[in-house]
């Protein structure tokens, strides 16, 4: 597949699951409504008068002239505050400057007394009531009281969410509990069938399942079942589902844990949640023990600080005991899953840890078709899809990968408000998924040309090279970063190049570059794509599968690519700097040689590249019938001759 990259560089985004909101605490609750009553107990106490309505302050020189007309009809004391009520309302101007009618009043007594009160008011014969100005006791006792029981109940409710959040319900113990989340035998509903293609793995994990299912069978003959499982692969493979299949069809209780769970800050935790995971599944045995990412905490010791003695090695250690302390009559199995084999401590690799090693690889286009078979049973099709055609145009798609195609396509006709899936859903949706959505950012007329040009380039000398890999489509329709395509599709997935293949896929991505020479005479920035996959090319052509004649049969390579990840790893240099030289200096020989192929396959035919390049200016997208129809005046090599 040959693209054209545009020159921005967009940053990577990060898809993080959503998160679920969390469910209200009813401690939480419960705390706040208790804070709550405090402050209204408290405004009450403070508040609380004789009548709903608030008394109104007076001049006590005004209360003594009400008292002499008679006027004053009962009296409250409470230490020097007179609470009374009149018999006949009062005019009082409030602070707003209106007049209301004032019938209940408060007063105070001045400082310095009245002798003449009391007498004054057994003339008028008032209604005196007296209140003590001493706090009631339950008062008190409220004040005394409910700070400290506030208090106890603040480090009653921090305990429990602290032990909630670092040990669940065991308190401060509660940190070395395992976090491993356990699921019981009847609650798995995941088998082999659910899993498509990796036939050698399922074969493997057969006698494991047989040992769980049945011990005695093994034990009577001697036989020592692997103590535990260790599956690579790249990420999406199935390990995780592969894991869950196998507790599946054993019928067995599943025990599954990140190896970044039994990690913490404080010492000693993990391996006291190793202790106790293996204890519980002991306890449920027979049972299956599954830890993911196990290379978060089974990297090779000695490579930290601390001489050695970290947590993450402190947790290693206890899994290598507690996996020797296994004997023959416990039917207890380990599971492990990783992506980085390469980093995993030897000890835990050894026979009697580890015993047997699975490698999954990417599915091969009938296991995609088993793959995509699965995830489409609940999905209804079109009669016009055809999952082979699907698996054969889906190369290096994982497991995972499949799988959210198959969703995309889902929603993309869910969308359309089609009632089933065809074909063309599938097609966005692989596109969607390898380079991204339509951009919105449309072309101008020269650049569209531009591009057209450079795909033509790409198309057609993949027509006309012998052996070549058949054109599927070509396109100008920008997606992600792309400005356009031009894709082969193998009739067979191959695993084996010859130099020959090689080389007619270098001139291949040099086409785009060479079709821009001969219709611009200056070249544009669209090839850098390009022009690093040739170079990654022909530099293993050159340095590591012997394709030079003036290197010979030497490897002098630099780097590899990680088995499981897809990245390049440096490698210790044995060479010396000449040599590195004489590399670059094939590299670039082999490359200018297939450039000069391209620019003379297509000065020969300079009149279809046109014609390819109008076409698809005017349509955006050429399938192979299509572009075989445009081409038709050629002889296309073997591999492009397109069936009745």
């Amino acid at each position: 597949m040959a693209d054209q990259k545009k020159n921005s560089k967009l940053p990577e985004t990060k898809n993080s699951g959503s998160k679920q909101p969390p469910t209200p605490d009813i401690k939480n609750l419960i705390f706040h409504q208790l804070i709550w009553v405090f402050i209204t107990l408290m405004m009450l106490y403070t508040y609380f008068d004789l009548s709903k309505t608030t008394p109104k302050v007076i001049p006590y020189s005004q209360f003594k002239m009400e008292l002499a007309r008679d006027n004053v009809e009962q009296l409250m004391v409470k230490g020097e505050v007179f609470t009374g009520h009149l018999r006949t309302p009062i005019t009082s101007i409030r602070s707003t400057g209106t007049n209301q009618e004032l019938r209940l009043f408060r007063t105070f007594l001045p400082s310095f007394g009245d002798p003449e009160l009391i007498k004054l008011l057994e003339e008028k014969q008032v209604t005196l009531n007296t209140q003590t100005t001493e706090t009631p006791f339950w008062v008190n006792a409220l004040f005394n009281i409910f700070p400290w029981l506030l208090l106890i109940l603040f480090f009653v409710y921090s305990g429990k969410v602290m032990r909630s959040s670092m040990g669940g319900s065991a308190g401060a113990f509660g940190f070395g509990r395992s976090r491993a989340k356990k699921i019981a035998a009847n609650n798995i509903d995941t088998r082999f069938s659910d899993v498509a293609g990796l036939d050698n793995a399922k074969r493997d994990l057969l006698e494991i399942i047989g040992f769980l299912k049945n011990p005695d069978k093994y034990r009577a003959l001697g036989a020592k079942i692997p103590k535990g499982i260790l599956m690579m692969g790249p990420p999406g493979s199935g390990k995780t589902l592969l894991a869950r299949a196998t507790a599946g069809e054993a019928g067995v209780p599943f025990f599954s844990v990140s190896g970044s769970e039994f990690i913490e800050m404080f010492v000693g935790v993990g391996a006291s949640r190793v202790r106790d995971m293996f204890l519980q599944a002991r306890e449920a045995a027979p049972a299956l023990i599954f830890i993911d990412e196990i290379d978060s905490v089974g990297r090779a010791r000695g490579t930290g600080l601390g001489g050695g003695n970290d947590e993450r090695e402190q947790t290693l250690n206890q899994i290598l005991a507690e996996m020797d302390g296994f004997s023959a009559s416990e039917a207890v199995v380990v599971i492990a899953a990783t992506n980085r084999p390469d980093v995993l401590d030897s000890a835990l690799m050894r026979p009697g840890r580890f015993d047997r090693k699975l490698v999954l690889e990417l599915p091969q286009r009938e296991a995609r078709k088993q793959i995509l078979a699965v995830h489409t049973r609940k999905t209804p099709l079109a009669k016009d899809v055809d999952l082979e055609a699907v698996a054969a145009e889906t190369v290096g798609f994982s497991g995972a990968d499949l799988e959210n195609l198959v969703n995309e396509a889902a929603l993309r006709a869910a969308r359309l408000g089609k009632s089933l899936i065809d074909n063309e859903d599938f097609d966005h949706a692989r596109d969607k998924v390898v380079l991204g959505d339509e951009s919105g950012e449309l072309l101008n007329q020269e650049e569209k040309q531009r591009v057209a040009v450079h795909e033509a380039g790409h198309a057609l000398t993949a027509y006309l090279l012998p052996g070549a890999d058949p054109l599927n489509r070509i396109t100008i329709i920008p997606r992600g970063r792309s400005l356009g395509m031009t894709e082969q599709m193998p009739k067979e997935e191959r695993h084996n190049f010859t130099q020959d293949y090689l080389e007619n896929r270098l001139v291949i991505l040099l086409g785009g570059r060479a079709a821009e020479r001969i219709s611009y005479t200056v070249v544009s920035s669209g090839a850098a794509n390009d022009l690093k996959q040739a170079t990654v090319l022909a530099r293993q052509m050159v340095s590591e599968w012997g394709m030079s004649e003036r290197i010979g049969p030497v490897n002098f390579q630099q780097s590899e690519e990680h088995p499981f990840l897809g990245r390049e790893i440096a490698i210790p240099k044995n060479f010396s700097d000449a040599s590195v030289e004489l590399v670059d200096e094939e590299v670039s020989s082999l490359i200018k040689q297939c450039e000069a192929r391209a620019l003379d396959l297509l000065s020969t035919h300079k009149t279809q590249l046109k014609k390819l390049a109008h076409q698809l200016v005017q349509q955006e997208t050429l399938d192979e019938h299509q572009i075989a129809e445009l081409l038709s005046d050629l002889p296309a090599n073997d591999e492009n001759q397109t069936p009745g």
